[in-house]
């Protein structure tokens, strides 16, 4: 069909160069016109089985690259790198664990950070570092003197405190001398003052720094007893809460002969401060010796580490 395509479109534009007002030997016959639009009927025929074949092919090839896609394994998920929380007593920015994506940390005052202050993602899932975390600044350690003069530093958690513990104040025949920086000593009492006999022989103080919110119950702090060489020691001990503001935050139990505890049986939210006083009596064959009094002094810090 296709060689016979040209002659016959030959004469169709004879056939439209010859109308019928003009009567020319060079116009077709009428037998000619007609075998010519049948060839034309024909080849356009031809023309349009094939183009339908065509199309068909074409809806075949398609619908097998589809079939082909849909069985491939679906597409990875992105890469990501764990999840990361911001460490105690710091800040984390950045929410993104994406390959390239990073995430920087700091700490609050009063601590500082150890460990990398950002990390990035890696192709292979991992950080290009530890998580870091925060550790308190001891500010007492550091060169410069942060309380005055006559004072001593106590690093307590994201900070620190000045105390100056003081003696108490003499009465009559009673008085006290400082011995060290946190103990006192009451000075030999009269042969006949009883009243200051039972007064504290020593009163020793003590400072403790406890996170917020501390899971109870937990020993804070212990009093005990020693003999002096070549002398007897007490038989009998009792330990007892005598002062403060603890509000029955505390408990002090014995535990063993010679050893009394001071336990947290409350939970403490900070900040806060709390005193407690601790006595420790001491008894020879029932008859009252001396005691001896622990001024414990806590503060409780803002942060929970």
């Amino acid at each position: 069909m296709v060689p016979n395509s040209l002659p016959a479109l030959f004469l169709l534009l004879l056939l439209l160069a010859c109308p019928e007002s003009r009567a020319s030997q060079n116009c077709l016959s009428k037998q000619q016109l007609l075998s010519a639009i049948r060839q034309l009927q024909q080849l356009l025929k031809g023309q349009e089985t094939r183009f339908a074949e065509g199309i068909r092919h074409m809806k075949s090839r398609l619908a097998a690259l589809q079939s082909s896609v849909s069985r491939v394994a679906p597409d990875a998920p992105p890469v990501s790198c764990p999840a990361l929380n911001a460490p105690p007593d710091g800040k984390k920015f950045g929410s993104k664990y994406l390959v390239d994506h990073e995430v920087h940390f700091t700490c609050n005052p009063g601590f500082r950070l150890v460990g990398p202050s950002s990390v990035v993602c890696l192709p292979n899932g991992t950080w290009t570092g530890e998580q870091p975390r925060c550790r308190d600044v001891d500010e007492c350690m550091g060169p410069q003197h942060m309380c005055p003069q006559g004072t001593t530093c106590i690093n307590t958690g994201g900070g620190f405190q000045c105390v100056s513990p003081e003696c108490p104040e003499g009465s009559g025949n009673v008085s006290y001398v400082k011995t060290s920086p946190f103990q006192c000593e009451r000075n030999p009492c009269p042969m006949d003052s009883r009243p200051c006999r039972h007064l504290p022989k020593t009163i020793s103080f003590h400072y403790l720094s406890l996170p917020s919110n501390l899971k109870p119950p937990i020993t804070l702090f212990r009093m005990a007893t020693a003999s002096a060489p070549g002398r007897p020691g007490p038989n009998s001990l009792r330990f007892g809460i005598v002062g403060g503001n603890s509000r029955g935050h505390f408990v002090m139990q014995r535990s063993d002969r010679q050893t009394g505890e001071l336990i947290l049986v409350q939970t403490l939210a900070g900040p806060q401060t709390l005193e407690v006083d601790v006595d420790m009596s001491e008894y020879l064959d029932r008859s009252f010796q001396a005691n001896h009094v622990s001024k414990v002094t806590i503060f409780v810090s803002p942060y929970d580490f």
